[in-house]
């Protein structure tokens, strides 16, 4: 027997990322984040591979994160201004939590790499939505040094893993605003009769 969740549906209907400078502290404390990652890793996982972990920066280790990027940014142009090098230290402790889903998808004799791929996505979206469920505001984010070879041992992520995401979690210090959704006739075709 089919039993509607009424509160799921609505909840779903009207779930908002949060902008990264409308998340204020406090932000959860470990047993929270703990289950939201129980929650975020209850995902569609096909050949049950866990081709995803997560990385938590919390505290001190969100700032120490951004000294590296800094770093990085600097070597790239010595000439980078004072305010350039501050956004990029900051770029890690804007919410008081930040979570980086890492996908470690690679090849599989009978699981696409792909489907892996998805699979940290999933990872990534439920991660927010478990933020959400528990009071928090929530934003998922990449940015370049989501794609930066250099970041990656900065970041304690692997040569052959990429990020997925970082999510960045804390208190709402505003209500998210409304933005404009796709009109379901242009983005769903039917085969057949529903």
């Amino acid at each position: 027997m089919n039993a509607k969740n009424d509160a799921l549906v609505d909840f779903l209907k009207t779930r908002r990322s949060t902008p990264v400078l409308q998340l204020a502290a406090p932000g959860p404390g470990r047993n929270e984040i703990e289950e939201m990652l129980t929650i975020a890793a209850r995902i569609p996982d096909h050949g049950k591979l866990a081709p995803w972990r997560f990385i938590v920066f919390a505290g001190s280790a969100r700032e120490e994160a951004g000294e590296k990027l800094a770093d990085i940014v600097k070597a790239d142009d010595p000439a980078s201004s004072p305010e350039r090098l501050t956004l990029e230290r900051e770029r890690l402790s804007r919410a008081p939590l930040v979570i980086a889903v890492i996908s470690r998808a690679g090849v599989h004799p009978k699981i696409p790499e792909w489907e892996q791929v998805m699979s940290a996505g999933a990872a990534c979206y439920n991660l927010v939505v478990a933020a959400n469920a528990f009071g928090y505001g929530a934003t998922w984010l990449t940015e370049w040094y989501a794609f930066d070879e250099r970041a990656k041992p900065a970041l304690g992520v692997e040569p052959e893993e990429k990020i997925a995401g970082f999510i960045h979690i804390g208190t709402r210090t505003e209500a998210p605003f409304e933005r404009v959704r796709p009109a379901l006739e242009d983005i769903v075709i039917w085969r057949g009769e529903a």
